[in-house]
C-alpha cells in the first residue's frame, strides 16, 4: 500500500524533494495562496511549526492557483511573499495543480486517502489542510475553515503514536 513517501515534490526554488526524507514524521500537508481570505492562516502554520517542529512535525506549504487565481506569481514571488508577511519557515513547495488531470499525484492520493464530506474526493478551496502519520498514512482532512490551531488536538496525538 503506498504511503506519503513514495512521492516526491519540487521544492519552491524548483530543487526536487522525495518525501521520504520526512520518515517516520507526522506532516501537515496544506494547499496554499497567497491573496486569500485564508491567507492569515499562514501565521497559524508558522506557529504550527514552530511549536511541534522540533517534536517531529512537518508543515509542508504548496501554493496553488487553481481557485479564484489566488496565487498568480510566481515560485520566487511566493517565497518571498510568505517570509515577507508571515515570516514562513516550513518547506514551501513549487506551485501545483491538486485537482483534475493535472492534479500533482500527491493531491491524487491525498484525496483518495481522506475524501471530504459527503465523500467528496476534490478540494474545494485554499488551505485544505491533510494530516499525516508517521506511518506515512493520511490520518485526517481539515476544510479551510478549520483554523491551524484547531488541530493542536490532533497533531499531539499524532506525534505521541
Amino acid at each position: 500500500m503506498p504511503t506519503v513517501y513514495d512521492f516526491e515534490a519540487l521544492q519552491i526554488d524548483g530543487q526536487p524533494v522525495a518525501l521520504s526524507q520526512f520518515k517516520g514524521r507526522v506532516l501537515l500537508i496544506v494547499n496554499t495562496a497567497s491573496a486569500c481570505g485564508f491567507t492569515p492562516q499562514f501565521a497559524g502554520l508558522e506557529a504550527l511549526h514552530k511549536s511541534y517542529g522540533d517534536k517531529g512535525l512537518v508543515v509542508l506549504g504548496f501554493p496553488c492557483n487553481q481557485f479564484g487565481a489566488q496565487d498568480k506569481g510566481s515560485n520566487d514571488e511566493i517565497a518571498s511573499f510568505c517570509q515577507r508577511n508571515y515570516g514562513v519557515s516550513f518547506p514551501m513547495m513549487a506551485k501545483v495543480e491538486v485537482n483534475g488531470a493535472k492534479a500533482h499525484p500527491l493531491y491524487q492520493w491525498l484525496c483518495e486517502q481522506a475524501p471530504g464530506v459527503l465523500g467528496t474526493k476534490a478540494i474545494k478551496w485554499n488551505f485544505t489542510k491533510f494530516l499525516v502519520g508517521k506511518d506515512g498514512q493520511v490520518l485526517k482532512r481539515y476544510a479551510p475553515t478549520d483554523k491551524p490551531a484547531s488541530l493542536d488536538k490532533d497533531i499531539l496525538a499524532a506525534l505521541a503514536a
